[in-house]
């Protein structure tokens, strides 16, 4: 199993580019069921949940290849098998938005209850509950969503539903199945309450490329009106902001001067307003951010408290990097982790670089401490994992980050990025 050795105490200058979003990514391969012509997906990131993704379409009978300059051709106009089956979907929990595609196009799905990080529940309820107000008839049996189009009169329809869609919760993977089911819906589906990321309004683009007819994304109210047919299209999936992000607290950490290419300030704004609170200097350049440290992370950061929310909050998938931060920040703060019920998993491997946190339930209580020093840490999830890494690039002496798995689901050759921008990381077999 793959380690991280990582030389503390160097700080990070240059540019990196900031790869696409798996976020984004995910969905928009699932998109591509919907069209028997061929999509071309550019800037697509070369991460393991995309490598499980193109093998559980490749099963369904679909061509997937992937190009010399990164991006993936899709042509799923002999899929054959419309089935995600639990031993391609079992670690990954986007699985899941294979369901509302096939649906849509096929009339019929057999869908393995998705797997992932375990950072807590995510109930696939508000899924099947929508697109059952779609017209769609789904039991679980045997840890599989069994789904087909409802019979009418006798008759089975031979379309998904236009419907009003008001979830329980705000979900992001639940708002892309629906959008994506809509899109080919017969009549006009109203998503309330929908989720407002990045990556959501850049499945929607996609998708109106494709000739879909989708108003409102980026709000928390989508008017979709359904068509008959989709076409192909070629797509760039947008830039990854939790990898941005990722690099603005490595670069706030370890001091340094950084250009992260292609990164998108106007996505981070939650995360950009407490780091400029924190004293580190972020100002959004042509085609980038640039993110400087005025000094040593303890004689000018400053502790911020934050509570995880949805978008436009502050992003839950960046409050294990920004802890790192308040680690080694003057004062105290207070993080309070509203989305997942485990998502403090890494306080433990933190504490023993040398953080003083306590947990209070959903409260992580913070006090900045002057120095980390170097120790074998091993990672329980994403975005731990590159909480670990930061952690390790401050710390004094060597840090080695075990079950580096986990990293090489979310970030494009994290390492390798490291190394380019002054870091001493390498990757032991």
């Amino acid at each position: 199993m793959d380690k991280l050795l990582i030389r503390g105490g160097r700080q990070l200058r240059g540019e990196v580019q900031i790869s696409g979003a798996k976020n984004a990514a995910l969905p928009e391969l699932c998109a591509c069921l919907l069209t028997a012509q061929p999509v071309t997906l550019a800037n697509v990131p070369r991460l393991q949940d995309v490598t499980t993704m193109l093998k559980l379409i490749r099963n369904m009978g679909v061509s997937a290849e992937w190009g010399v300059d990164g991006s993936v051709r899709v042509d799923a106009g002999a899929l054959s098998s419309p089935e995600a089956p639990y031993e391609l979907v079992k670690t990954m929990r986007a699985s899941v938005l294979a369901l509302g595609p096939l649906l849509a196009r096929f009339g019929e799905a057999t869908v393995s209850l998705p797997g992932g990080c375990a950072i807590g529940s995510r109930p696939v309820d508000q899924h099947i509950k929508g697109l059952q107000a779609m017209g769609a008839e789904i039991v679980v049996e045997h840890g599989y969503m069994l789904a087909k189009l409802a019979m009418v009169n006798g008759t089975r329809r031979s379309r998904l539903q236009g419907a009003h869609i008001t979830t329980d919760m705000v979900t992001v993977t639940g708002t892309e199945n629906f959008l994506m089911a809509a899109a080919l819906a017969q009549g006009e589906t109203v998503l309330e309450n929908a989720a407002q990321e990045p990556e959501i309004s850049d499945l929607a683009e996609m998708l109106i490329q494709m000739g879909a007819k989708i108003e409102g994304h980026g709000s928390s109210r989508i008017h979709i009106q359904g068509v008959e047919q989709l076409n192909g299209c070629t797509h760039q999936v947008v830039a990854d902001r939790i990898e941005a992000g990722t690099f603005l607290c490595a670069v706030a950490a370890t001091g340094g001067d950084v250009v992260l290419k292609h990164g998108r300030a106007d996505h981070l704004g939650a995360v950009i307003e407490k780091l400029r609170d924190a004293g580190v200097i972020v100002t959004a350049v042509t085609g980038g951010i640039r993110v400087q440290s005025p000094g040593p992370a303890h004689q000018y950061l400053k502790a911020q408290s934050f509570r995880t929310t949805e978008y436009p909050g502050f992003p839950t998938d960046m409050q294990a990097q920004f802890m790192v931060l308040n680690a080694i920040a003057q004062g105290t703060s207070r993080v309070t982790e509203t989305i997942f019920e485990n998502r403090f998993m890494h306080v433990n491997e933190l504490v023993r670089l040398g953080a003083h946190i306590q947990i209070d339930g959903k409260v992580a209580v913070i006090e900045g401490v002057a120095q980390l020093s170097g120790a074998t840490v091993m990672a329980t999830d994403l975005r731990a994992s590159a909480s670990l890494v930061i952690a390790g690039l401050v710390a004094e002496g060597d840090t080695v980050v075990e079950r580096i798995y986990h990293l090489d689901r979310g970030y494009d050759q994290m390492e390798a990025k490291l190394q380019g921008l002054g870091a001493d990381i390498e990757r032991l077999k």
